[in-house]
């Protein structure tokens, strides 16, 4: 029975494929291979589950397969199956099959018809891996896949200003998800000291046993998770990223803001639920969280002026509520939820474009007068209050901007002074020293190592805030990237034994990647002369094959799951110890802020109206 789960990652993969090979304008072939792929899904997981009842539904674990392995480290796809991925499963197939049946036509005679329907696949591949992973290594394969396609789908309209800038802002906003997961994923390899696996977090005895000696460990690994599970569900702070992912076209928002990837966060919640049970404090701000952003999402619903905003804070809301059920244990009641309000919202979304047009016709001939609602029996100065704050959102998007992103960009415009020249004759003679201090290290030598890991990892950071805020030169943001990985492999180096195959396995796709993006930035130099970052270029409109190249670069380099890289960054990540706090958050710091500041590079370059005046320009807002 187990074998069997490989179908369902096999067959979108397939599907995905053959999409990519079909020339763009054959739009029959392209719908109907999209159309074919997720039927075949479904019907396939239907046929699976009825089978899965009869036979007494099982919880099913299959160790597919080992990706590397180490003396002390093993990265293992491991797929799971129980009835929270069946709920999952069924629901993401049925809806995902109706989206596509709905996207043939609806975006007909598009000029990114291909392009959108190869990216529904990808992401529905994401999802399935995210749905059936058995630990968490395997469940940040498809996290990973979920983000790049919720980027690449919300600037499906790439030659438009309002598309792009919100999807860098909620690529954003998920990488701060990622840190969450990346440090649960550290702590829980110090708690079990292996690869656990959700299987293994169901035993009572075996997660009773480890926190009781190590309770600090565990409420951390349930605070990172709940970070994660926020910023992926759109719950406080991170609220105000929804209602910007509808720039996208109306299929994607439903699939993927309306019903699946946004209750990801609620699934991520459930299936580490064993893990966090008993642990009072997080279940009381678990509720807490989902109790505050439904109620401040609700009033926000009520004064947005356009639909896809009012149904995305509601569906804000209803997480927030499905929250506190998976808090309190009531955990059939809160998948029954999932499913009814991924049902709504996709319908909600997909007709939306009917409904506003029948509004619009029918407030000239049926007025409605204002109707009396519960805030009217509160004091005027408090009715008003609410409904200033919530057509503001309640700051939220200013309150992010203040505490997380502004100081970010301050330090790294304190590092103005540099130059690419500059950066390579302070940085590199820095890091042979570094290398030599490594050597005198592994020849015995006793000196102060123990502060050296932390210092060159926030060197690799500086770097990283560097690239991150550079407005000026595009080779310069790219070479720092690359410096950052090789900083960070030479401070986990002094942690202890990096064995010279693990550098090179991490490194690998680094180099690479990292070769290739620079030969396309001076290729792109040598076609257009004045490139720079202080605004959006266009280039894909030009150069739409250059343009996709030049994307895989930024995956491989930002460590998705295309190259060695992303195994050998959990790799690293294995060898930084429990108490070394810093070294693990500005490693992650570094490699979430990495992703952010390659996706700007990229959206810099090729997205956004074409920079030059004789092609058609859009609107700046939509």
């Amino acid at each position: 029975m187990t074998p069997i789960l490989q179908l369902f990652i096999i067959i979108p993969l397939l599907g995905f494929i053959c999409s990519l090979l079909i020339p763009d304008k054959n739009e029959t072939a392209i719908s109907r291979t999209a159309f074919l792929t997720v039927g075949v899904t479904l019907l396939s997981i239907i046929g699976f589950v009825a089978y899965w009842l009869f036979n007494g539904h099982p919880v099913l674990n299959l160790k597919e397969i080992v990706l590397f392995k180490s003396k002390e480290y093993e990265f293992l796809v491991d797929l799971c199956f129980d009835k929270i991925t069946v709920v999952y499963l069924l629901v993401g197939a049925f809806l995902t099959f109706l989206v596509t049946i709905y996207s043939r036509y609806y975006l007909h005679r598009e000029r990114g018809y291909k392009r959108f329907f190869n990216t529904i696949l990808f992401f529905y591949l994401g999802y399935n891996i995210t749905i059936l992973s058995g630990n968490f290594e395997t469940l940040f394969v498809g996290w990973e896949v979920l983000g790049v396609c919720s980027f690449l789908l919300i600037a499906f309209y790439r030659d438009r200003y309002l598309p792009v800038k919100n999807a860098i802002k909620v690529f954003s906003v998920y990488r701060i998800g990622d840190v969450g997961l990346i440090l649960a994923m550290w702590a829980s390899h110090h708690l079990w000291h292996e690869n656990i696996t959700f299987l293994k977090l169901s035993n009572y005895e075996l997660v009773h046993e480890h926190l009781e000696s190590h309770s600090y460990i565990g409420v951390f690994i349930s605070l990172m998770i709940l970070v994660a599970a926020a910023a992926k569900s759109a719950q406080l702070p991170f609220s105000s990223w929804l209602p910007r992912a509808m720039e996208g076209p109306t299929p994607s928002s439903a699939i993927f803001y309306g019903s699946l990837s946004v209750h990801l966060g609620v699934f991520l919640l459930m299936r580490t639920y064993p893990f966090w049970e008993h642990q009072i404090s997080v279940r009381i701000l678990i509720v807490l969280l989902g109790l505050c952003t439904a109620l401040i999402a609700s009033p926000i619903a009520r004064v947005q002026s356009s639909v896809k905003s009012q149904i995305a804070y509601a569906s804000i809301a209803q997480i927030g509520i499905i929250f506190i059920e998976v808090a309190l244990g009531f955990e059939k009641f809160a998948l029954f939820h999932f499913a009814g309000n991924a049902f709504l919202r996709t319908y909600q979304l997909l007709v939306s474009p009917s409904v506003v047009s029948y509004k619009i016709r029918e407030q000239f001939y049926n007025f409605v007068p204002r109707q009396h609602t519960i805030e009217d029996s509160l004091p005027k100065k408090i009715e008003y209050s609410i409904y200033l704050l919530s057509l503001k959102e309640f700051n939220l998007d200013s309150f992010m901007n203040y505490i997380l992103w502004k100081p970010l960009k301050n330090i790294g415009r304190k590092l103005d002074f540099l130059t690419v020249n500059r950066l390579l004759l302070l940085f590199i003679p820095a890091y042979l020293l570094g290398l030599g201090f490594l050597f005198i290290y592994e020849n015995g030598s006793e000196h102060p190592h123990e502060y050296l890991p932390g210092a060159f990892a926030l060197i690799g950071l500086l770097m990283i805030l560097k690239s991150f805020s550079e407005r000026k030169s595009p080779l310069m943001s790219w070479l720092l990237l690359i410096m950052n990985h090789f900083w960070i492999a030479l401070a986990i180096s002094f942690n202890e034994k990096f064995e010279l195959t693990e550098v090179i396995f991490y490194l690998s796709g680094v180099v690479v990647s990292g070769i290739v993006g620079y030969w396309g930035i001076n290729k792109l130099k040598s076609y257009e002369q004045n490139i720079d970052l202080n605004q959006f270029h266009g280039h894909s409109f030009e150069h739409p094959k250059f343009a996709m190249v030049f994307l895989l670069a930024c995956l491989g380099l930002a460590g998705f799951p295309i190259t060695p890289t992303f195994i050998g960054l959990d790799l690293v990540f294995s060898h930084i110890h429990e108490n070394q706090v810093i070294l693990a958050y500005a490693t992650a710091s570094s490699y979430i802020l990495a992703g952010i500041s390659l996706i700007r590079l990229y959206s810099r370059l090729f997205l956004g109206p074409h920079v030059k005046t004789y092609h058609e320009t859009a609107y700046k807002s939509s």
